[in-house]
């Protein structure tokens, strides 16, 4: 799919982060992305609480293929200079338009959209940050290392997404951008059913900015607070699709963690 801008993209002031040469991750994190870690090794979805934890899990970075099948998907970006309002912001405002879901990541970033109703809610100024992006859906067309996709993702509070919120403050986490999502090839058959995955970015302060800390649980929905896992017997994930994904996640967070103290200063006080 050709990413390329509209005569209307290029008249928005921010445009000019759409021809900025994305940042490039270190060599490391993206050899480290390339063969799996030891299943027994990932969080299971069920200890998802392990995250507001001191310190660190056993693997903050990796992916594999889980012994039911499922995938498993673990990042950890360090962001200087991102602060938890700055991630909040990002999660509300760049849902309105898809020149601002390009900008993310120009490569494999392509369109997002909200529905009228979610975009009244993102539009109302006197809603809290959080309250914006969390119940909302974004439906976004990106790349993540197989093709084009269309994904929805629909974003969960906190609560919702399973997390104990007599332990959900700082400084052991500051926000969380968590849904529920489902992607499927732009060009599939009809036939073809959507895969299912529970996301989640648990956002922390640390001296000079922020950590993100990302999982993403493919196969698996939270319903009622509760996971599922919703692949049918006997079928697993693919592994190039937990790969892809972990690859995509390192670089379009990279480029995130240098655009966003800009483009925040530039655009805060901008909504529509």
């Amino acid at each position: 799919m050709l990413n390329e801008l509209s005569v209307e993209e290029k008249s928005r002031s921010y445009s000019k982060y759409f021809y900025v040469e994305p940042a490039h991750p270190p060599e490391a994190k993206l050899s480290a992305m390339q063969q799996p870690i030891d299943s027994s090794k990932a969080l299971p979805i069920e200890r998802l609480n392990d995250l507001l934890n001191p310190g660190y899990l056993e693997v903050e970075a990796g992916w594999c293929i889980l012994p039911n099948g499922a995938g498993f998907v673990a990042n950890l970006t360090t962001m200087p200079g991102v602060t938890v309002e700055m991630l909040n912001w990002w999660f509300s405002w760049h849902a309105l338009e898809s020149l601002r879901y390009k900008i993310w990541f120009p490569p494999a970033h392509f369109a997002t959209s909200v529905s009228d109703e979610d975009r009244q809610k993102l539009l109302k100024l006197e809603t809290p940050l959080t309250a914006k992006f969390q119940g909302t859906t974004h439906h976004v067309v990106e790349d993540i290392g197989g093709g084009p996709e269309k994904i929805t993702i629909a974003f969960l509070t906190p609560e919702d997404a399973g997390f104990d919120m007599s332990r959900f403050r700082a400084p052991f986490i500051g926000t969380v951008m968590a849904g529920n999502g489902r992607s499927r090839p732009v060009n599939a058959p009809f036939f073809k059913p959507s895969a299912p995955a529970f996301m989640c970015h648990a956002v922390r302060e640390v001296p000079g900015g922020v950590e993100v800390r990302t999982r993403f649980w493919l196969g698996y929905h939270m319903i009622k607070r509760k996971p599922r896992k919703l692949l049918p017997p006997f079928v697993r994930v693919p592994a190039a699709a937990a790969k892809g994904l972990a690859i995509h996640g390192v670089r379009e967070y990279t480029n995130l963690a240098v655009l966003l103290p800009t483009i925040y200063e530039e655009q805060k006080q901008i909504w529509e």
